[in-house]
């Protein structure tokens, strides 16, 4: 079958920025206090529940892959940009990191501990958010937890650079109520939220969910 074009688009554009984003994004030590307390809680949430794996999916170039690990997490990266696996393979040649797509993942059923989307599902078209939020359902274990993190409005974005580079994504900024019923339409529960809104670093409201797999009657 046909890979679908945004998938196709998203990886040639971070193939391209894969370079510059490492240069441009900040890392975790510099995130605002507030994205670090969610993935610290997080942490504590999957270190509690057991020695699943955690996956990072859109992990970039890992640092926030070795992030968690930092904080006593078994986590991986994976990512569907060739460019951005070799530069978080080199920097972090102790973690795994993989190359696939969020709307197929190379998991088992019940496998993971946890799952970290932090600011990788906006370049998802709405109408792929559902097979992308069951993925998460299957491979989450029962008591498994999800943190989810991005961008959230009510537009769509057609940016022709990206990181000083040329790019031919698309991102689809949704309200976070939206977000939130699509994953419980997937079988998680929302246990927190978090709103934030722009400061100087981030110029549009932002906002994490923290969802969890119920366990099995």
């Amino acid at each position: 079958m046909a890979e679908p074009s945004f998938l196709t688009a998203v990886r040639e554009s971070y193939d391209t920025v894969a370079a510059d984003y490492v240069e441009r994004v900040p890392p975790p030590a510099e995130m605002d206090p507030l994205s670090r307390a969610m993935l610290a809680g997080f942490a504590e949430l999957v270190r509690t529940a057991g020695p699943r794996p955690v996956a990072d999916l859109g992990c970039g170039p890992g640092r926030v892959t070795a992030h968690l690990a930092g904080l006593g997490v078994s986590a991986f990266g994976v990512d569907l940009s060739p460019k951005m696996v070799a530069l978080a393979r080199r920097a972090h040649p102790d973690l795994r990191f993989t190359e696939g797509s969020m709307t197929a993942l190379e998991t088992g059923d019940d496998e993971l501990g946890g799952i970290l989307a932090w600011y990788s599902t906006h370049h998802t078209p709405p109408q792929w958010l559902p097979d992308v939020f069951a993925e998460f359902h299957r491979t989450l274990a029962p008591g498994g937890h999800l943190l989810w993190g991005d961008y959230v409005g009510d537009e769509r974005l057609q940016p022709t650079h990206g990181y000083g580079r040329p790019v031919s994504y698309e991102s689809y900024l949704l309200p976070l109520d939206r977000i939130a019923d699509l994953l419980e339409e997937a079988g998680l529960v929302v246990t927190a939220r978090l709103e934030q809104e722009p400061d100087g670093r981030v110029k549009r409201p932002h906002a994490c969910l923290l969802a969890c797999k119920p366990e099995t009657p």
